[in-house]
């Protein structure tokens, strides 16, 4: 898809996207050491879900051919999320680990990944001819050997704590649901994790050549 302007409406998503994320990822460093759990989980969940939902434009994007982007990665990559921040944060609130540092773990592993990645995405539409800066490549691929374990090891832990609340709200049908979801991590994360790691391995080798030329 060709896109000669940063006003392009893909471009300006990508934007808006990264500033979103970006106010989150200060919301942890800054906020959070004012305010501490639970109050910080209380001050930004609302604003965490409404982002979130958001990706929802991916998926469409990726179905449609907007974008070139897996469709079954995009989507289990969305959904995952959104089971955390409907199925949790606004169905079950009192979670007690939503509560806790695993939230601040997982927003911080969202956020980080999310700047990064739309910041990438917008730098790659309005600069086609030479791509987004090296040192965003380089972030781009190899930040999520840290925060992709991490935000779901924290996505897990707060699934996980609110099954209990979520039979006491919803029935036990709700906590089976719940534990489907988490067994389906079992498959999804290996999965991803090397769909990443495959796209990482042909980047960097483009990255190095691109590197040993201009030298």
């Amino acid at each position: 898809m060709s896109v000669n302007s940063k006003y392009h409406p893909l471009a300006l998503y990508n934007l808006i996207s990264c500033l979103a994320w970006l106010f989150l990822l200060y919301n942890v460093v800054f906020v959070y050491r004012r305010v501490s759990q639970p109050e910080f989980y209380m001050k930004t969940k609302d604003i965490t879900t409404l982002i979130q939902c958001g990706s929802i434009i991916e998926v469409f994007n990726a179905v449609f051919g907007i974008v070139r982007a897996p469709i079954f990665t995009t989507a289990a990559q969305v959904a995952s999320r959104l089971v955390l921040v409907i199925g949790i944060f606004q169905l079950v609130p009192e979670t007690p680990a939503a509560q806790e540092i695993p939230y601040v773990t997982l927003l911080f592993a969202w956020s980080l990944t999310e700047v990064v990645r739309y910041l990438f995405y917008y730098c790659n539409l309005v600069n086609k001819q030479n791509g987004p800066p090296r040192l965003l490549i380089f972030l781009r691929y190899n930040l999520f050997w840290v925060l992709y374990p991490l935000g779901v090891i924290s996505e897990l832990l707060i699934i996980n704590s609110s099954t209990a609340h979520a039979a006491d709200r919803y029935g036990v049908l709700y906590k089976f649901i719940l534990y489907f979801i988490m067994l389906t991590y079992i498959p999804m994360f290996p999965t991803l994790y090397l769909h990443v790691m495959s796209q990482r391995s042909k980047v960097m080798k483009t990255l190095k050549m691109r590197n040993q030329k201009s030298s």
